[in-house]
């Protein structure tokens, strides 16, 4: 009787997980891509208590109704740290990926493939699969879709807005909140003064990856400050230093 009755709130725990998860709002929009460009990035942070400091690019590609983010960090003491690969297509709903390959430090590749055919995400272990309704994004390709969002409608993006998609990682995806938090200003050496508006990832259980991100307006919207923490105190943080569009 206890084993049926763990087996059963297990079932239940697992199909709420499951709903949470399908729980997002699904809304075409209007969008705006900013030029292709090659971005470089300062990059700061910590794995495992050894600080990062290194460079880092985001090669930027849109046209023929297609896009590609191609995102490598490397810092002087471990060398490259992280790769990241999104390609895809454009849609009614935004950046439409295809494909998500990361490359980690010390560990291994992953793929996550999003199926336009079925409509589903599936991943490389292929232990969960989601279904594909509109909007969907990963972890790369989700911040050109907040600033191809915002460069198109910034009125919309105030203080306090909300904007939520799902967000697919390497072996397993859930709803993402941004909240808008604010216009601030950054300083940079090299690029002066910049108005940025600041998005927050909304945490809901506490668990979740930290994530903060400031887009610059008067530089086509592009990620000027991408900051990420972990539970465990791992930090990423990639700092806009120069743009060169194509």
């Amino acid at each position: 009787m206890r084993s049926t009755l763990i087996t059963l709130a297990l079932t239940l725990a697992a199909t709420t997980a499951s709903a949470a998860k399908s729980d997002y709002p699904v809304a075409r929009r209007a969008t705006s891509l900013p030029p292709s460009a090659d971005l470089s990035y300062v990059v700061k942070g910590s794995n495992h208590g050894f600080p990062l400091v290194g460079a880092g690019t985001i090669a930027w590609r849109q046209g023929d109704g297609s896009y590609s983010l191609h995102t490598e960090a490397r810092s002087s003491l471990f060398g490259k740290v992280l790769e990241q690969r999104s390609e895809g297509t454009l849609d009614g709903y935004g950046l439409a990926p295809a494909s998500f390959y990361e490359k980690r430090f010390r560990k291994d590749p992953t793929t996550t493939r999003f199926d336009r055919d079925t409509r589903r995400i599936e991943f490389e272990d292929g232990k969960v699969s989601y279904a594909i309704r509109g909007g969907e994004q990963d972890r790369s390709s989700v911040t050109f879709q907040l600033a191809i969002l915002a460069r198109a409608t910034p009125e919309k993006f105030t203080p306090g807005s909300e904007w939520t998609f799902f967000v697919a990682g390497r072996r397993d995806g859930e709803p993402w909140t941004f909240r808008v938090v604010g216009t601030e200003t950054m300083e940079s050496a090299t690029l002066g003064e910049q108005k940025v508006l600041h998005f927050s990832r909304k945490q809901v259980g506490g668990h979740e990856q930290q994530a903060d991100l400031w887009l610059a307006p008067d530089l086509d919207w592009y990620p000027a400050r991408i900051l990420l923490k972990e539970e465990d105190g791992d930090s990423f943080e990639q700092v806009l230093e120069k743009v060169n569009r194509k």
